[in-house]
């Protein structure tokens, strides 16, 4: 929220988008808005700024962001709107944004049922011959250097036997800038096992790293910038605004 300092109307209006994004998220640990105006400006119509950071947000398929900053500037408000508590926007406004996701956070990801129940029975080829198998668990990490690594334990039906599978890949932007590719795999154990097993996986992958799972109410994020750090990956880009939630 807006500081104690601050003027009643800013702080107001920070508290009514503070409990709309909360209203949308599964967990959050700490969610801070700072909207700056003034009286003169709500009447006229406007808003200075909105800065929104939040801490250990869960918003869906159990995925986390630990970090996520969101700023945006010169906005158009509706006066009467904002005189009862509800932030309405006369027109989109565009702000930048950033989603940071830590190694465990993603590992918890993967590991959850949602994601497991999608990698058991899956159809491969082990030796030449069909078989069925079923992911048992899945480590991710960041070791840095622009590079994913995925180890796997699985088990194939039928036999019972256990396997490992692991391979780096490369996180790439796609080319509509609204998801993360993860390209160029290069196997450390169990090349050949089951090439289906790596697909699925990648999918998965993509499908956790979809903006869409990331984006509030009204709002829809492009991509510009994917930083891999040792233990971290930050998403970067813009973000087009058509309403802010006050419910």
């Amino acid at each position: 929220m807006a500081q104690n300092g601050g003027d009643l109307g800013e702080q107001a209006l920070s508290k009514v988008a503070e409990i709309g994004i909360k209203n949308q998220l599964d967990q959050v640990e700490d969610i801070n808005v700072e909207i700056k105006t003034n009286p003169l400006q709500v009447v006229q119509g406007e808003v200075e700024s909105v800065s929104i950071e939040g801490k250990g947000l869960v918003m869906q398929k159990d995925l986390r962001m630990e970090e996520m900053v969101l700023e945006a500037d010169a906005i158009a408000i509706n006066p009467m709107s904002a005189l009862f508590g509800t932030i309405e926007l006369t027109r989109p406004t565009q702000a930048t944004a950033s989603v940071v996701l830590t190694e465990s956070d993603i590992n918890r990801a993967f590991n959850s049922d949602y994601i497991l129940q999608k990698l058991r029975g899956l159809n491969v080829t082990v030796n030449d011959q069909p078989a069925q198998l079923d992911a048992q668990s899945i480590e991710f990490k960041l070791p840095g250097e622009q590079k994913v690594v995925f180890k796997a334990v699985i088990t194939l039906k039928g036999t019972g036997e256990t396997h490992k599978v692991a391979f780096t890949a490369v996180p790439k932007l796609s080319r509509d800038r609204q998801t993360v590719l993860l390209e160029d795999v290069e196997y450390s154990e169990g090349q050949g096992l089951s090439p289906e097993l790596t697909e699925a996986m990648l999918a998965q992958a993509q499908d956790l790293l979809d903006l869409r799972n990331f984006e509030l109410k009204g709002t829809r994020l492009c991509l510009n910038q994917l930083l891999v750090e040792v233990g971290r990956l930050t998403l970067s880009g813009d973000a087009h605004i058509e309403e802010f939630s006050s419910t």
